[in-house]
């Protein structure tokens, strides 16, 4: 295609994350295309020859050719005209750092490094592009905290007070959320880009998190600080726990999330303080935040279960709870799409981000004995299936009807509770009732 491109009178340059990538030795991610000297229609009619190309995207257009997934941008003829080198200083301005503005040339070889973003790369340094274009875009306040998670880079001063001037939530809420899952899962101290997000203003597109600055927390189990320090920790304790699956975005925002419910719940009583009630408090709030972010409901349900039952491993290890209470609670998990591993995973990384003896030795008895519980119990990768079934109650000479659900729950309450499976005893005992 560049080929083609540059027979016509284009040159055709790879840009931005890719280049950047390569040159640090990482695997690269997606590809974008800047092409300078045609203009948009000469672009399509050349790289559309048996291929559909369509424009995407409303802030910066951009082509995509049906059997490639690559963007490609079109610097106008204008920008180009006499200076080629200056055109692509002035395409690499509009892009948002300057790490970002690296581009190769396809036609030469050779790596174009216009606003010096090679030696912010080594000295780890993150400096807008063009500080009067930043702004064009509000999500680059939140790519600022995610590069400086996965470059383990610092803003400058500078950056960082234009992403102040920047309001994140003026984005489309669902490029937010990609933008925040993104950095959770951009390396292994997710808690540097928060704390980015924190000193610029870019905590507003969270305001549930926000609120948990100042927060105490009671010194004998949190001597930490207040719930925002320990939410950081636990976000990196949770960015050990990754496993590179799916659903590490749900274990990564059931972390970020799972104390929200502690601001309207904390109290002072004596010289305790405690947050009664904060999980079932905090799942509310959860549904409200992740559906202002047009989260897929799957993730939402998923991390809501999380955090409403993440005090549970701890708790049921320690009281010794039988197995029906294992039962019970892998069932409501299963109900909302996630697993007892998951929970425990959570509840890991919630007893890690302290600083009890505890967690500086990455201990957490608790855990273990949670999954072994619940491997007894017989539902460490599932909940048990339903012994009793409709056709059950139909042979007992019940009629079909929705009064039949009521029933079919009271069964699974009672096989959850007893481990019974013969479904004659089971339904015996309940319609004895």
């Amino acid at each position: 295609m560049a080929r083609a491109l540059a027979a016509t009178g284009g040159r055709t340059l790879v840009v931005g994350g890719w280049v950047r990538d390569v040159v640090l030795g990482r695997a690269p991610g997606d590809v974008d295309l800047e092409i300078h000297g045609l203009d948009r229609a000469q672009v399509s009619a050349v790289i559309g020859v048996h291929q559909v190309v369509r424009e995407v995207g409303r802030h910066f257009p951009v082509l995509r050719r049906a059997d490639l997934d690559v963007d490609i941008g079109v610097v106008s003829p204008d920008a180009s005209s006499a200076d080629t080198g200056r055109a692509i200083e002035v395409a690499a301005r509009r892009r948002d750092l300057t790490v970002n503005a690296l581009a190769y040339d396809l036609g030469t070889g050779r790596l174009l490094d216009p606003l010096g973003g090679l030696d912010d790369l080594r000295t780890g340094r993150l400096r807008a592009a063009d500080p009067r274009t930043f702004a064009d875009d509000p999500l680059r306040v939140l790519r600022v905290a995610r590069l400086a998670v996965a470059l383990e880079a610092t803003p400058t001063p500078e950056l960082e007070t234009l992403c102040r001037e920047v309001d994140p939530t003026d984005a489309a809420p669902e490029r937010v959320l990609d933008e925040i899952e993104r950095l959770l899962r951009a390396g292994a101290r997710p808690a540097r880009g928060m704390a980015v997000l924190e000193r610029t203003g870019g905590l507003r597109v969270l305001p549930e998190v926000a609120a948990l600055r100042g927060v105490p927390q009671d010194p004998r189990w949190h001597p930490e600080g207040d719930v925002w320090i320990h939410t950081l920790l636990c976000l990196d304790a949770a960015a050990g726990l990754r496993t590179g699956a799916a659903d590490d975005r749900v274990l990564m925002l059931a972390t970020l999330l799972h104390d929200i419910g502690k601001p309207p719940t904390t109290r002072r009583e004596g010289d305790r303080v405690r947050a009664t009630g904060h999980e079932i408090v905090g799942a509310e709030m959860v549904g409200e935040c992740l559906g202002r972010l047009r989260a897929p409901l799957a993730v939402s349900r998923a991390v809501t279960a999380l955090v409403a039952h993440h005090l549970a491993p701890s708790q049921l290890a320690r009281a010794d709870a039988g197995a029906g209470a294992y039962r019970r609670l892998v069932r409501r998990l299963a109900a909302a799409g996630t697993d007892p591993r998951m929970l425990e995973r959570l509840a890991r990384a919630d007893h890690l981000g302290r600083t009890t003896d505890d967690a500086r030795r990455g201990r957490y008895p608790e855990g273990a004995a949670f999954l072994a519980a619940t491997a007894r119990a017989g539902v460490l990768e599932r909940p048990r299936p339903d012994a009793v079934l409709g056709r059950h109650l139909l042979a007992r000479g019940l009629s079909p009807g929705p009064h039949l659900g009521p029933i079919l729950a009271r069964c699974r309450a009672l096989q959850d509770d007893t481990g019974l499976d013969d479904p004659q005893v089971i339904l015996d005992r309940v319609l004895a009732d």
